[in-house]
């Protein structure tokens, strides 16, 4: 099963030249435009994960080489933290407590509660200080015969684990919407803002902004506008995954992106292929060893130039000339980048499909997004405040230079996808994994300094 979505949001003004600039490629292409209406969550569920417990590792792909010869390899907690330097931040008490995430998905899901618990027993997390359930007005009934929602279980049971897995003592607050029509999405948005349920919000979905590049669909952009502006004046952090078929979405026979990551008023996550563990293969004691753009056989990142919204100053300043080249004067995505790859998933607790005790192995940007939003809570229980929009600092930290010790580079690999072209990763700022993954063990100071936007 795999579960592939792209979307983005209109920024502040309602111009219609993107619209024109959509339906004249559809129309050289020869395809329709249409308007979705429509979230898809951004995981990739693939193989089964078998439960051998030995003294390193909690499952055979753990362990596994590199090279594939044994099948996938994939991480659990240990290694994600200590490739991202968490651990240091983890020990000295900012883990996220009294500090809340939100993940916003669609639908519920019936097991959650029992795949969050088997996921902290079997890696020897505590349970999260208080994990609440809110599930909109209007939902349906569970159905275990429709695609759809079973999909957005897995979903939601990526984003709960992993949030919880790199800030252990954090609040959780799951929002499901009733559907995941974009309407739906917006009223639980909007609910968790308006009762300022928490310190940031996660959102792992989107659909393409080919989609929406029309009157109804700029409608509905500047509903979710109206909500992000909201969510700023409360100083609430907003991360959102851009999609996992690279430089395109949605099947889409061109490049595009995924809103809503292109808003920007949100922090855009994409994803790497993570390399941590020996020189030749996975191993939780081992170390960081390298990252390149995520693209293997399941997919790839989602980036490249939104065509809603015009380049926001702080990007403008701070992206190189390159690059701003390729914008057109649009907005880009992604801001930053996490472990996204399928080929070094990771490790999920999912019980809908196949009953208890089931554990796959978990890719895509939606892996990243609620693990960034983990990275928030963190920050925020060090600073004992909310952080807010991180793009103005990330930006500014960036165009000085600074910000180079505090993250991982990536410059290897291109996120082209399904024979549609893709933006190299380069030194620097890039379209395919924007500033890089986070070194928190040096991060943390420099990103909490100064005031959000």
């Amino acid at each position: 099963m795999r579960h592939v979505a792209t979307g983005r949001l209109l920024s502040q003004s309602r111009t219609f030249s993107s619209a024109v600039l959509a339906v004249l490629a559809s129309a050289i292409l020869g395809t329709a435009p249409a308007y979705a209406g429509k979230m898809r969550p951004t995981s990739i569920p693939a193989e089964k994960a078998t439960f051998e417990p030995s003294a390193t590792a909690r499952f055979t792909c753990e362990l596994r080489p590199f090279d594939l010869s044994k099948g996938l390899f994939c991480y659990g907690p240990a290694a994600i933290r200590s490739a991202y330097g968490l651990n240091g931040l983890l020990s000295s008490g900012s883990d996220g407590r009294g500090r809340t995430i939100v993940i916003l998905d669609a639908f519920g899901s019936p097991t959650i509660t029992d795949e969050l618990k088997a996921f902290d027993q079997v890696y020897g997390l505590p349970d999260p200080p208080s994990f609440k359930i809110i599930t909109m007005p209007g939902t349906p009934p569970f159905d275990p015969n429709d695609d759809n929602v079973v999909g957005w279980t897995g979903e939601i049971a990526l984003d709960v684990q992993w949030a919880h897995a790199i800030a252990p003592a954090a609040n959780i607050v799951l929002v499901a919407a009733k559907s995941n029509d974009d309407v739906d999405l917006i009223d639980a948005f909007n609910y968790a803002v308006d009762h300022n349920l928490g310190d940031v919000i996660s959102m792992s979905f989107g659909e393409s902004e080919s989609f929406l590049a029309n009157p109804d669909g700029l409608d509905i952009v500047a509903a979710w506008t109206a909500g992000f502006e909201k969510a700023r004046a409360k100083h609430i952090t907003l991360v959102v995954s851009t999609g996992d078929q690279g430089s395109a979405t949605q099947d889409l026979p061109f490049q595009s992106t995924s809103f809503p990551s292109t808003s920007p008023l949100v922090t855009a996550v994409g994803g790497t292929n993570l390399f941590f563990g020996t020189a030749v293969s996975a191993d939780p004691n081992g170390t960081y060893q390298t990252e390149s753009v995520w693209n293997d056989p399941f997919g790839a990142g989602g980036g490249g130039m939104s065509i809603l919204f015009k380049i926001p100053d702080y990007q403008e300043d701070a992206v190189p000339r390159s690059v701003r080249k390729l914008l057109h004067g649009y907005r880009g995505v992604p801001d930053v980048a996490y472990n996204g790859g399928v080929v070094g998933g990771v490790i999920t607790a999912w019980f809908v499909p196949f009953g208890p005790g089931a554990f796959f192995i978990f890719g895509g940007t939606s892996a990243g997004t609620p693990q960034w939003a983990g990275v928030v809570a963190d920050l925020n229980s060090a600073t004992g405040r909310r952080l807010g929009s991180l793009n103005k600092r990330l930006y500014r930290l960036g165009r000085s230079g600074v910000l180079k010790p505090f993250f991982h580079d990536v410059t290897t690999g291109d996120n082209a996808f399904d024979g549609i072209p893709g933006y190299p990763a380069t030194p620097g700022y890039d379209l395919s994994t924007g500033w890089g993954t986070p070194n928190l063990g040096k991060l943390g100071s420099a990103i909490c300094d100064g005031d959000d936007d």
